[in-house]
Order: C-alpha cells, then structure tokens, then sequence
C-alpha cells in the first residue's frame, strides 16, 4: 500500500476519495467529544470547572509527540528509502505538529495558574516541551531555507532525527525528576487511574483530534503536491520563454 500511494498522482486520486469522509467523521467526534467534556463530564471535586481544560490539554500533548515522531519515521523513510512522498508528508505535519505544541503549553499555562498559582515553572515537563516546540519551529524553518525542496527536506530530517532524543525526556520526565506535573494517570502500567466520566471524554477527544490531524494533514500533502507541480510549471514555461 505505501509503494502503491508513492505516486503521486494515486495519492492525490486516494486521498481526495477520503478526505471529504475523514473530515465528516473528524466533525462528528469533535462536536461529541466537547459535548461530553463541557457539558456530561461533572466538575471535579478539587480542581472544580477548570478540569475541562484537560480535555484541550492532554489531547493535544498526546499530539503534539506523536505528530513528532511521525516527522522523525517519515524523514528516515526518505532519507533512506528515497519515498516520493516520505518529505512530503513530514513537511506537512510540521506546522500542525507545532499548532498541538502551542495549544499543549497555553492550556496547560491556563491549567497551572489556578491549581499552580503561577502562569508558568522551569520544570523538566515544562520545559521539554518548550524545546519541542522549538524544534518544530526549527524544522519548519530549515526545509524552507533552500530553493531546492529537497536539499531543505533532507536538511530537515537531521534535525527531526536528532531531536527525537527529547521524546523520551518529555515522556519520563515526572519520573525522573521532580516536578509540579502530576505523572500518568491514562497511559500507564496499572492501567488508567481516572475515573471514567473522565475517561471517556478525554479517550473521544483523543481520537477526534488524531482524525483532526489526518484530516489536515491529507488536505496539507495535498496542496504542497499542487504547489510543487505550479511550480515544476512555471520553470518549466520560463526556460521555454528564455530559449
């Protein structure tokens, strides 16, 4: 399946069949998902109205690593394997990747002040995630530094590839050190330790935006594909007016 869409044109033919279907579902998920989390889920007994935030929060930081290590695979794919669209896809992901981070770290800024007291500490959870979100920053801004879209995907990938050592730091950072963020209480060993009129918004709201994320990023490979070919175009039509 993956050499089969690693033309182009099928890509496009697949993914605009799909896309109007995933973008249906994505709405109908995230309209159930904020239903359940603002209007069924009870306020909690210490952190009162402001426990909705999480259902923003966790999501979003759940996305914000994936969509990661999604870039790190892809860029590997296509610094080895020489995918067609392996640069395509990681590129694409880039700004949406770096959109969960920024909603990941004003939520949870949001969160901490009234359970924190403060807007913002320099803790391990904290801070990792800061430097995620610059690393994406560094990305987006490393592929469109060359003319030549592929010297600045190749480019891109080292740092993608070098910076998934900072997945683990986020992932293990409660435990390693101590901070003010709490540790799992989802994603854990013993299995989840939230209560489930949590639970199952947080788990609808977690695949909504996984579908949110699919959605925009078939519809972004999409219009970086067209935009490559305007401009495969346009130099093609400017050697032809100079010769």
């Amino acid at each position: 399946m993956i050499n089969r869409l690693a033309n182009p044109a099928r890509f496009m033919r697949v993914s605009g069949a799909v896309l109007p279907w995933v973008g249906a579902v994505t709405a109908i998920l995230l309209a159930a998902g904020l239903y359940l989390s603002l209007v069924i889920a009870p306020a909690d007994y210490q952190q009162g109205e402001s426990v909705r935030i999480m259902f923003i929060h966790v999501p979003s930081a759940w996305m914000a690593l994936s969509t990661y290590l999604f870039i790190a695979v892809a860029s590997a794919v296509a610094l080895v394997w020489r995918h067609p669209l392996a640069g395509v896809a990681a590129r694409a992901a880039a700004p949406l990747g770096a959109a969960f981070t920024l909603v990941c770290l004003s939520t949870g800024s949001l969160w901490g002040r009234p359970m924190w007291g403060t807007w913002w500490v320099w803790d391990a959870r904290l801070t990792s995630v800061l430097v995620l979100f610059f690393l994406y920053l560094g990305y987006i801004a490393l592929v469109n530094a060359f003319d030549d879209a592929g010297r600045g995907e190749r480019a891109g990938s080292v740092l993608a590839l070098v910076g998934v050592v900072n997945l683990p730091i986020i992932k293990f950072s409660v435990d390693w050190w101590n901070t003010l963020h709490q540790g799992a209480s989802v994603l854990r060993v013993g299995g989840p330790t939230m209560d489930r009129a949590f639970l199952i918004p947080l788990l609808v709201m977690a695949v909504a935006f996984s579908l949110l994320f699919a959605t925009l990023h078939l519809a972004a490979m999409r219009n970086e594909i067209l935009r490559r070919r305007v401009r495969s175009l346009q130099m093609l039509l400017a050697s032809q007016t100079a010769a």
